[in-house]
């Protein structure tokens, strides 16, 4: 879990800047009509921070915690992240997930063992949960800078 932190710290430390320095024009730009803009694929980094903010907390209190999925395109387009201003949906991605490796460094190593089950997928640990929010954090950020 170490390098997985390290690693997230790394992200928040290098990566606003260069977010922000993305053009209005190309954050709006819907690729095709069921694609996401930038706008939305940060959006949806802000949803998985604050989905996995509950699933980090929560699991911690319990051994086996069941909780449902979360549905991607409903959240995005309920939230109409393609109309908020993209220095702000930086922002919160920057201070959202501040928080959330904070809540993450804050882990007793006891808890890491604790399992999740997801939309009834099949139960993962915490700690993997934790390392797969950063292989999801990494996908998308490359798609944003790509």
């Amino acid at each position: 879990m170490t390098e997985s932190i390290a690693h997230f710290e790394e992200i928040l430390r290098t990566m606003p800047a260069r977010l922000v320095d993305l053009g209005d024009a190309a954050v709006a730009h819907k690729p095709a009509p069921h694609r996401w803009s930038k706008k939305e694929i940060l959006g949806h980094l802000i949803d998985s921070a604050a989905n996995n903010h509950q699933r980090f907390v929560r699991a911690q209190a319990t051994p086996r915690l069941e909780i449902p999925t979360y549905e991607g395109d409903f959240w995005v387009a309920a939230q109409s992240y393609a109309t908020e201003p993209w220095p702000d949906l930086v922002n919160l991605w920057l201070l959202f997930n501040r928080h959330l490796l904070h809540v993450l460094k804050a882990m007793p190593p006891d808890v890491l063992s604790h399992e999740l089950v997801i939309g009834g997928r099949p139960a993962v640990t915490l700690e993997a949960l934790a390392a797969d929010h950063l292989r999801h954090v990494d996908h998308h950020l490359a798609q944003l800078l790509g």
